[in-house]
């Protein structure tokens, strides 16, 4: 059963913050929740292609924002210190990152796994190991103790993110051991592939398809079998949204389970969580959980159907990648590590009806 919403001795003080690498989709999602969060200042945001360029020539959306980019060599001093860069950058400036913060929340890959040997396997090694014992796995879903007082926070993968979330209840309810067989398969959007232009990602390519890119191998893979602590065999789509991450896992149990035993679980799991909701079934069109139906939001939806026939569980869980999946989950996990009401800047509602999110 999750903690309650609120920690306790909740502070209203207001904090200095920058974003570091705040030109990209995850950099400008940080920073227009930023914007709006009642205890952070936004004090600064660092791009080397646009420094000295206001921040609403790159992010329209926040024109209003009185703010310009900065060169990332030069940065101020601040309470705490996002990092929206690719991975490598963080692992290779952490020291610089704790001259100039006192909190650091990273949104790359690079302190997400908990060990060298990880690194070694899913990435190219790791040039600062000795931090990544410090380092809390930012879903307060499954972290929110650890969370407190953190001073390096890492943000999930979004694939990860979405699926860690489908499972986590056949897991945290004892319906699961670890030793079945797990099939999970993510439908994401374009966004994930960041604001840098591909062939792969332009529109006459992208445009209606639902490509295979990751059928095996994914590197978030790695988290997903580190927060579950399963083997879970993993895939991933490239399909026609920009933002969004459905997945759909497959999931053979060894025993019997009733419908009663998911409720359970996934009551027991999320019944009390502030970013979580339940959608299983029911009438409307929305019947099961949707990117569309959280865009632009950070709540994850959830939701299952048992199989009888062939006694297998099919989970649901549906994030903004951009969200949930990166930005809105970053600051989540702020809010508790600096003792702020758990919800503070994210506690809004999406838009309905929307385009292709």
């Amino acid at each position: 059963m999750a903690a309650e919403v609120e920690p306790k001795n909740a502070t209203s003080e207001t904090l200095t913050a920058t974003v570091v690498g705040g030109s990209g989709f995850a950099g400008g999602e940080l920073l227009r929740l930023l914007a709006g969060h009642p205890n952070f200042d936004l004090a600064g945001a660092t791009s080397r292609e646009y420094a000295g360029k206001s921040v609403g020539s790159v992010h329209p959306n926040l024109r209003g924002t009185d703010l310009r980019f900065s060169d990332p060599a030069d940065l101020d001093s601040v309470d705490v210190l996002f990092a929206a860069t690719p991975h490598g950058v963080s692992m290779a400036q952490i020291d610089d990152f704790y001259e100039a913060a006192d909190t650091v929340v990273d949104l790359s890959a690079d302190f997400r796994l908990n060990t060298q040997a990880q690194y070694d396997e899913w990435y190219d090694g790791h040039d600062a190991s000795e931090y990544l014992d410090e380092a809390v796995y930012a879903l307060p879903e499954l972290h929110r103790e650890e969370l407190p007082g953190s001073s390096l926070v890492a943000a999930g993968g979004c694939n990860a993110t979405a699926t860690i979330l489908g499972l986590y209840p056949l897991f945290d309810g004892g319906l699961l051991s670890g030793d079945e067989q797990i099939v999970a398969d993510v439908k994401v959007g374009s966004s994930e592939g960041g604001a840098t232009a591909s062939k792969a990602g332009s529109h006459a390519e992208r445009s209606g398809v639902v490509r295979p890119y990751a059928p095996t191998g994914h590197r978030h893979e790695a988290e997903i079998e580190q927060e579950l602590g399963a083997s879970v065999s993993f895939s991933a789509h490239a399909v026609d949204m920009v933002r969004g991450a459905a997945a759909t896992c497959h999931v053979f149990p060894d025993g019997p389970v009733s419908k009663g035993d998911l409720w359970s679980a996934f009551r027991g799991a999320y019944d009390d969580e502030p970013f979580v909701r339940l959608q299983s079934g029911g009438s409307g069109v929305y019947r099961y959980p949707e990117p569309k139906a959280v865009a632009g939001t950070n709540y994850a939806e959830v939701g299952f159907e048992l199989d009888p026939s062939n006694e297998r569980i099919v989970v649901f869980s549906a994030i903004d990648n951009l969200v949930k999946g990166t930005a809105g989950q970053a600051v989540h996990a702020a809010n508790l590590a600096l003792g702020f009401e758990e919800t503070a800047g994210l506690d809004f509602q999406g838009l309905h009806p929307v385009g292709s999110p």
